[in-house]
């Protein structure tokens, strides 16, 4: 996966990997399978307020050589760029309540950015139309806020990313919309403990490998699967930068730094790990429709470990 041009390796869009399927198919008796919904206009952004390079860029956005390593200003900067982030994401979490729209949802986490003078990253990123990605049910990632409005027993992932001060910061997780089963609320919880496991084991010199390792480890407790073609990254002054985080046993070299920045994101399954995407060339949903849920954190290693910079 490592030597794939960028679309391959982040947004996974290889013919290999992904096919269109019958939307109608029902990934079982209880719930509808997701529909594309309506848009809602394009939502500006002041024009004080300082952009990434790549909005208005016609150039494909890239994954930058080199890790995000950063200097005392710059983890200051970090710090700040990802406790907006945490602030935004947890505000957007008490928004998630059966008749809420996807994109009512986006509309508050922009509000909230720009009034913080923040860019919402990934807006304009390659060509995504809006400030927040909202992946429902059986959506992997890069869910596009619209129209539907969320059901009683739906799960929803809220991934934000702020560009405050020329540095980004990224999160994610996924909440409850009203009256959730058991069965979801397990996968979401392992889920969340994937991420805190594989946190807990970074520091200095500590082989990426071991990141993927640790979260397939623990998923395979609870036979539960691992979406394999989707990433964490390098983060900082460029949304995604080397390394190339994977959340599956794997053997690919290098060592974590001192200093670095970059995110760990597991995605994980109650069936199937094949992604479909989606005609508008961003939303990705399992091939069987079955659950899936991520959580994510942007991190600092520090001499004693890992610093979670996305938590209030």
């Amino acid at each position: 996966m490592c030597q794939c041009n960028y679309l391959e390796r982040f947004l996974g869009l290889t013919n290999l990997l992904f096919n269109r399927r019958n939307l109608d198919e029902a990934p079982d008796a209880q719930r509808q399978h997701l529909r594309p919904g309506k848009l809602s206009p394009h939502r500006p952004v002041p024009d004080h307020i300082p952009r990434p390079p790549y909005v208005n860029s016609r150039q494909p956005p890239e994954i930058a050589g080199g890790p995000e390593v950063h200097g005392e200003k710059g983890i200051e900067c970090m710090r700040s760029s990802g406790k907006l982030a945490a602030q935004v994401l947890q505000y957007a979490g008490t928004l998630v309540k059966p008749g809420i729209k996807t994109d009512e949802i986006d509309q508050a986490v922009h509000q909230m950015i720009i009034d913080n003078g923040a860019y919402p990253s990934p807006l304009g990123y390659g060509g995504f139309p809006k400030s927040v990605c909202t992946s429902v049910n059986e959506c992997i990632c890069h869910g596009i806020p619209d129209s539907r409005a969320l059901e009683d027993g739906d799960i929803i992932n809220i991934d934000v990313t702020v560009y405050l001060n020329g540095y980004h910061g990224d999160t994610s997780a996924t909440f409850f919309c009203g009256d959730v089963d058991d069965k979801a609320r397990k996968l979401v919880q392992v889920t969340e403990e994937c991420l805190y496991k594989a946190i807990s084991i970074c520091a200095p010199g500590v082989e990426y490998k071991k990141i993927g390792k640790t979260i397939h480890d623990h998923a395979d407790k609870y036979r539960y699967g691992v979406v394999r073609h989707f990433v964490g990254h390098g983060v900082g002054r460029v949304f995604h930068a080397d390394p190339v985080v994977l959340h599956f046993r794997n053997n690919d070299g290098g060592r974590m730094m001192l200093n670095q920045t970059f995110t760990i994101e597991p995605m994980l399954t109650i069936g199937s790990t094949n992604p479909v995407i989606w005609d508008d060339n961003w939303t990705v949903v399992t091939e069987d429709g079955s659950l899936s849920a991520q959580f994510e954190h942007t991190i600092l290693i520090t001499k004693d470990g890992a610093e979670i910079l996305t938590q209030c």
